[in-house]
């Protein structure tokens, strides 16, 4: 009976947080017109490519269409000269030709995490003070070169960054994912701010200034990090700067996935979190609003704790419907809220079971600091080579 009331206590407990979510969602300001900037300073896009898919092109094309008054140069890089995405930017370089972009290969250093690479190689063609850094697959609406700018124009904030939605879910282990990025991540991101300043960054869209990244010593330290728009997020924090939500909201556009492919990546990123925020991570279990009414059905079969359950879910389901709606998404697959909950439970614990994480294929140790460890071969020094070569510019 006693351990029956303590997790019905939990159910409880997690419940009220669930309604946490809520609140803080419903009250943050998304998708407001961004204000009209007091300057039009120049903005420099980083763009790491890897491969392509279907969505790639209209992806990419979105940077080249944004509405703003000042200077944009879009600087897209790639490791090799053979990847199939460099054709999709050549024809957006013919399609645009007035803008200032260029396609750079990027010379091969032995680090495992190849976007920094390639990030730390684009800086060197970089011609504005203000940097945005964004993955392939990030498709933005055209206001947001003029929203960063101006969230940027408080010289407290050192880092400006952006809410994402998963766009295009696809199968059933997709919309259990996608549940999680839609519903939960971003208000549970806003729970947290609620306690305290954000410390850490979103990678799908991050705006700084050269100024605050040299402060944290550019992109060299980040070369061995897995996380590293944690990392980017927290060192920059660490220098006094605040880190600032906009209030648009971009969209992820992601190739299907098989089953086996979200557990890879929920597992990546569960190990990641844990590892960047060992405590927080082990007590995010308690916000799990399924798990804990199912145990105390579970510990003691009757109508009470059936109840509890079938009210818990219920609410579940309604939060989940209401959060996706809020952000923009889809929310048809809210019904599947209490699968993704038991779902969760499974990554949860996966990520207690060890330390090694599958990311492009690669496979890699995961260190207690953050950083990754692939491979026996001593990795070369990292530097900013002057190697780079321009395959396409305007």
């Amino acid at each position: 009976m006693l351990f029956t009331t303590i997790l019905a206590a939990l159910a409880v407990l997690s419940l009220l947080l669930l309604a946490w979510q809520v609140i803080v969602g419903s009250a943050f300001k998304l998708h407001k017109p961004p204000p009209v900037a007091r300057s039009a300073s120049g903005i420099t896009f980083l763009k790491p490519l890897k491969g392509c898919d279907d969505t790639t092109a209209e992806s990419l094309r979105s940077w080249f269409v944004q509405d703003y008054a000042g200077p944009i140069q879009i600087l897209f890089a790639v490791a090799s000269e053979s990847d199939p995405v460099c054709a999709i930017v050549r024809k957006l370089l013919e399609e645009f030709p007035t803008v200032d972009a260029r396609l750079v290969l990027c010379v091969p250093l032995e680090h495992p995490n190849a976007k920094i690479v390639k990030l730390l190689q684009l800086e060197e063609h970089a011609k504005h003070e203000i940097l945005v850094i964004s993955d392939a697959d990030v498709r933005v609406p055209p206001q947001l070169a003029r929203e960063l700018v101006t969230v940027l124009q408080d010289l407290r904030i050192g880092l400006a960054n952006c809410f994402y939605r998963l766009a295009n879910p696809s199968g059933l282990a997709m919309h259990l994912e996608a549940i999680g990025v839609n519903a939960d991540f971003w208000s549970q991101v806003l729970q947290s701010r609620s306690l305290k300043p954000l410390q850490f960054a979103l990678g799908a869209v991050m705006a700084t200034r050269r100024s605050n990244l040299a402060q944290i010593g550019g992109f060299a330290g980040l070369a061995d990090c897995l996380a590293d728009d944690y990392q980017l997020g927290n060192r920059i924090a660490s220098h006094g700067h605040r880190i600032e939500l906009s209030s648009l909201v971009v969209d992820c556009w992601s190739h299907a996935m098989t089953a086996k492919e979200v557990w890879k990546h929920q597992l990546r990123w569960a190990r990641t979190i844990r590892v960047c925020q060992p405590l927080p991570y082990f007590f995010s279990i308690l916000s799990n609003p399924v798990a804990w009414p199912l145990a105390c059905l579970l510990s003691m079969p009757n109508q009470t704790t059936g109840e509890l359950l079938a009210v818990a879910i219920a609410l579940r389901v309604l939060a989940t419907y209401y959060l996706q709606l809020r952000i923009g998404a889809p929310a048809r697959n809210s019904w599947l809220a209490p699968v993704k909950d038991v779902f969760q439970l499974l990554v949860w614990t996966g990520a207690f079971a060890g330390n090694s994480i599958e990311w492009r294929g690669r496979r890699m140790k995961l260190r207690a600091d953050g950083t990754l460890v692939e491979g026996p071969n001593p990795k070369s020094k990292i530097q900013n080579p002057k190697e780079t070569r321009t395959l396409d510019k305007h």
